[in-house]
């Protein structure tokens, strides 16, 4: 930055300059962030006079990272191209996977539909009307070893979008590649295992939040130990800001929470070191661009300095924030869905210039329906024009230095810093979750937003200004097969019959004693995984020793 005299100079300009464009007309727009805060006409080297070059930005791959984790950016490695991918049947879910892997990308990303993410079998009657209808259907590992038939495991890493079921859907994964020959230590990949954002913002929670977070924990020493290259959580923001929170609240909430999960396991007794270079993060990318890529910056610089001078981390690997990015599912709209191509093209080069390593472009239908394979494709083409046409990964982080980025990055980091201070005031995330402050700071910002849109103070092109007189949707949707239903369920009813049962109920007997006797409950899952036990059979283990948590309303 300047020095003092140098910035005395810049000051007295600044000055002369205000004082000459004052009468200078300006429409009279909301001139704010979509957190609100107000933006200056023009920024200077005297918004950033408390920040130190070195100190608070330093170079790419330097602590505390706010120029990206790697030294060459994308010039050594381009971001993981993994769009995310799922419904119906298993079957139909691998054409996708391959059609995608044989167009260009670089990593699957897998969404189940609502009875797995739940963790019912397709013909509990709870699963009624939901078959394949957001996601793929999994309910056993049949259905996970059709699922990946013929993708080589060890050489592509695999997302998996599951919470409350995620240890049993990530044992499923696993034993799916052992009974290939492929050892679980070569497996890399990513189970999104969040169980704290379900009870903050997406509502698909099964058990209460302390039996929860211990099979989070489960998991990570299980990773740490027997699967080193795989991501066993992913803290994620991204469906903190769908259910309507500011880009701060997603910053701040999510790595509130990830905090949270390092503390669980360090009372589990794990060495900091040992699990922390496998935490992965998963950041929304919405329309405001500038904020977005603050919030990267700013996100890597407070996750180093917290892993580095909190939890005394040693290992530099433990102060990196890897982080996947998906474009703002909320943002698109149902009216003229060809815009929602002009705003996920936007939305991904924020993730990009934010310095993500991994990006799911959302298509063009997807506020009707799931992605065509057209629409999918053309997201994915969208990655590649960024990464391959545009130059902006011919250099890291080129927006760096940027009075305004620089300040908005300051900004974001001061604004979460205060809402990690009330959340330790109330006493931690846990009780935060119990009195309902996640829910109500969210909703406060989600009504704030729903009303300036409103006022037409903010604007969504085609939905509150510059509509059109369309009648219908020009472009093709995705229609899931119903008879897929039947012949999932078929499937399911020949697994149940030709398993061993004697086998399953002794092993879902040892289920209920690890989960019972707090033993880490993997070692456990992977043996009724290894017979063939369901989903549901699991799972109810699990109900009925930990009970099904329901929220409790305040008057």
């Amino acid at each position: 930055m300047p020095d003092s005299e140098e910035l005395k100079r810049v000051q007295h300009a600044e000055e002369q300059w205000k004082a000459e464009s004052a009468n200078n007309p300006e429409e009279p727009r909301l001139y704010e962030n979509l957190s609100g805060n107000t933006i200056d006409r023009v920024y200077t080297p005297s918004h950033l006079k408390d920040t130190d070059l070195l100190k608070d930005i330093a170079f790419p791959g330097q602590y505390p990272f706010t120029r990206g984790i790697h030294a060459t950016g994308y010039r050594g490695k381009l971001w993981t191209m993994r769009m995310f991918a799922g419904f119906g049947t298993p079957e139909e879910t691998n054409q996708r996977f391959k059609l995608l892997l044989e167009h260009g990308e670089t990593g699957l990303s897998t969404a189940f539909d609502m009875p797995t993410l739940y963790g019912y079998d397709t013909d509990d009657p709870r699963a009624f009307g939901e078959f394949g209808v957001c996601g793929v259907a999994v309910s056993s590992l049949r259905d996970m070893e059709t699922l990946f038939d013929g993708i080589p495991l060890d050489q592509v890493t695999t997302s998996m979008t599951i919470n409350s079921p995620a240890a049993i859907i990530w044992a499923m994964y696993l034993v799916a590649a052992e009974k290939r020959g492929i050892p679980i230590a070569k497996l890399g990949g990513t189970l999104q295992n969040d169980i704290l954002k379900e009870y903050i913002a997406q509502n698909e929670y099964m058990f209460p939040p302390e039996p929860s977070m211990r099979l989070v924990v489960d998991t990570i020493e299980f990773g740490a130990k027997h699967v080193p290259k795989w991501n066993p959580v992913s803290v994620s923001g991204y469906h903190i800001r769908e259910a309507g929170s500011t880009s701060v609240q997603e910053l701040a909430f999510t790595l509130a929470d990830g905090f949270e999960y390092v503390d669980w396991t360090l009372r589990r007794g794990l060495d900091i070191d040992d699990f922390a270079p496998r935490i992965s993060f998963f950041f929304n990318i919405h329309n405001d661009f500038f904020e977005e890529i603050a919030k990267f910056r700013a996100a890597r610089r407070i996750w180093a300095r917290a892993m580095r001078e909190k939890y005394h981390a040693k290992n530099p690997r433990s102060w990196w924030m890897r982080t996947h990015a998906q474009t703002a599912g909320v943002s698109l709209t149902a009216t003229q869905p060809e815009l929602n191509l002009v705003r996920v093209g936007i939305q991904a080069l924020a993730a990009v210039l934010g310095g993500t390593q991994s990006l799911h472009t959302n298509s063009l239908d997807e506020a009707w329906a799931l992605p065509s394979e057209k629409a999918a494709l053309l997201a994915l083409r969208t990655q590649q024009v960024i990464a391959l046409e545009t130059g902006v990964a011919n250099t890291v982080d080129p927006l760096g230095g940027s009075f305004y980025l620089e300040q908005l990055t300051s900004l974001m980091e001061q604004q979460a810093n205060e809402y990690f201070r009330r959340i330790e005031d109330y006493g931690g995330v846990l009780p935060c979750i119990d009195n309902h402050f996640f829910v109500r700071e969210i909703a406060d910002a989600s009504y704030k937003y729903q009303r300036e849109m409103e006022a037409k103070q903010r604007i969504m092109v085609g939905v509150n200004k510059y509509q059109t007189s369309e009648d219908q949707l020009a472009i093709p949707l995705l229609r899931v097969d119903r008879d897929g239903e039947r012949r999932q369920i078929e499937k399911l009813n020949e697994t149940r019959r030709t398993r061993d049962n004697t086998a399953v109920k002794r092993a879902l007997r040892d289920l209920e004693h690890a989960a019972r006797s707090g033993r880490n409950t993997m070692p456990a899952i992977m043996n009724a995984v290894r017979e063939y036990a369901t989903l549901s059979e699991m799972m109810d283990v699990f109900r009925e020793v930990f009970g099904v948590y329901t929220v409790q309303t305040t008057s």
